[in-house]
């Protein structure tokens, strides 16, 4: 009986940088990209004699990139082995198997529960990944076909397309990631996809009687894979990094403080020998202090991406050039990260005060928005007539001025640290987005680069934003906000026709 799960991309709207210390926040959007993994045994039937077997096969595909690996999974280490050396590797879910295995191991301690995993496994693993279109980038093969660069283009291309490698050359120093991506967050929300799916199919969750609240909120089951995935990203990636893109990734849009580094050093010291299952031990044993609260985007607001022309920046590298200059300068890099950590709360306090406003006066609110809709962000202070309209107002310029300020420290970091945080192609792009009609905010996600950009429109102006981009050289991406973690799917995605809720995004 196969498995499937999904997770979905993210969005981090502001604490680009900071997020890696705490107490500071980050304010994360999860989308309606998902990635998914199917888990099903190899072999129907376990052969005869294979009780005594101590290695068990472990298939994984990814039909996007064409690649199969074949692997051996000790059953006694739970560590896996890869067959041929030459091989593609996927460091990510490997580290997903071998802790999710570990994991099982250690909760089937009877001796029922450990024969029925051992059956379990020695019918092998087979699993297969599978990535949305907007985790990459599809605007070559658009051109290719010498189609325009719009939304409708993109969502003609068939679901789960193969996906394009960039080019060894272009680029300068060579920056670029060897596929091309749009900055959603892949790795994190695949090795989530990934744990959700082996955890539940080797019987140590149950993710379907999750409701859609307690996504949100989080269950035994839901932290148990967030911890497993958290640390198997960690891991994989060979640095502790703050984490939200994998929170994201299982419990959906959330504020996010990171936990401490701490909690994971007995998983970093296992390169010297320590057993997988004792490392997963502790790792579960630890005090997982991050904090997540609950926040989503105010009522009658669009998160919009659209990916310029330069595949995705390698954020590991830009972060190293940020962690040099802090110690290279320290005063000056406080000085910065206040400002900015200011710039951050300021632009939540709006944020989180429109919800409010929408709650207590929605005819106002509503009225509000659909005026501002239409108009560049001059001219809204005039559309109020009566005072709670004013707070509106208030609020949405608020929200706006705090956006402008982290971009002006952002981009005085970026130069500090001699890194492309909002490039000049970028800062064009954004402030251009910001003037149209209807455009709250605009900015580069995360830790910046040439990423895709992401703005918030206000009502019905998202299709002059996706137009107006078009001419610009870019091209809107069909991701939105959708506030969902992981979840259990009913079957195989690629037997659905359409590609999961981006099919419903209107163009």
């Amino acid at each position: 009986m196969a498995v499937v799960a999904s997770a979905p991309g993210k969005v981090l709207v502001t604490g680009g940088y900071l997020v890696l210390e705490k107490p500071n926040a980050g304010l994360v959007l999860s989308t309606n990209a998902r990635f998914y993994a199917i888990v099903k045994p190899i072999y129907e039937e376990i052969k005869p004699g294979s009780w005594a077997w101590s290695w068990t096969d472990v298939k994984l595909t990814s039909p996007q990139l064409l690649r199969e690996s074949i692997y051996k999974l000790s059953l006694k280490t739970q560590s896996l082995q890869s067959v041929s050396p030459s091989q593609a590797r996927n460091p990510f879910v490997e580290k997903a198997v071998e802790y999710c295995v570990a994991a099982a191991c250690a909760k089937f301690v009877d001796n029922d529960n450990k024969n029925a995993l051992h059956k379990l496994l020695l019918q092998g693993l087979d699993i297969t990944i599978l990535g949305c279109n907007e985790f990459y980038s599809y605007r070559s093969q658009i051109e290719a076909r010498g189609l325009p660069l719009t939304s409708e283009s993109l969502a003609s291309l068939p679901p789960f397309s193969s996906i394009t490698f960039n080019d060894e050359e272009s680029y300068g120093e060579n920056r670029k990631p060897e596929v091309a991506k749009t900055g959603l967050g892949s790795s994190a929300a695949m090795t989530a996809a990934v744990v959700a799916a082996l955890l539940n199919y080797l019987g140590v969750v149950n993710l379907s009687l999750l409701t859609g609240e307690q996504e949100q909120k989080g269950s035994a089951d839901v932290d148990l894979v967030h911890i497993i995935a958290q640390s198997a990203h960690c891991i994989a990636q060979g640095k502790v990094g703050s984490g939200f893109d994998v929170s994201s990734a299982v419990y959906g849009s959330q504020r996010y403080v990171r936990f401490s580094p701490e909690v994971l050093s007995s998983a970093q010291a296992a390169k010297n020998g320590i057993p997988v299952q004792e490392v997963i031990v502790d790792i579960l044993n630890q005090k997982w202090d991050h904090e997540r609260t609950k926040f989503s985007l105010p009522p009658l607001m669009t998160l919009v991406l659209g990916e310029p022309g330069v595949g995705g920046s390698s954020t590991p590298s830009m972060v190293g050039a940020v962690k040099k200059w802090q110690k290279s300068d320290p005063q000056k890099s406080l000085d910065t990260w206040r400002k900015l950590s200011q710039g951050n709360s300021e632009l939540e306090t709006q944020l989180n005060m429109l919800s409010k406003l929408a709650a207590e006066h929605w005819d106002s609110y509503k009225y509000i928005i659909n005026r501002c809709s239409m108009l560049t962000s001059e001219q809204w202070i005039h559309q109020a007539s009566e005072p709670s309209q004013q707070t509106i107002i208030k609020a949405l310029l608020g929200a706006r001025n705090a956006m402008l300020e982290i971009r002006h420290h952002m981009r005085l970091m970026g130069e500090a640290a001699g890194v492309p945080i909002e490039p000049d192609s970028q800062t064009k792009l954004l402030d251009a987005t910001m003037n149209m009609e209807g455009v709250l905010l605009a900015g580069v996600p995360g830790a910046g680069g040439f990423d895709a950009v992401f703005a918030v429109t206000l009502g019905d102006s998202t299709n002059n934003v996706i137009k107006s981009w078009s001419k610009l050289d870019t091209l809107a991406l069909l991701v939105r906000e959708d506030p969902r973690g992981v979840a259990l799917e009913s079957c195989d995605p690629r037997t659905k026709a359409i590609t999961s809720a981006v099919s419903s995004v209107h163009i």
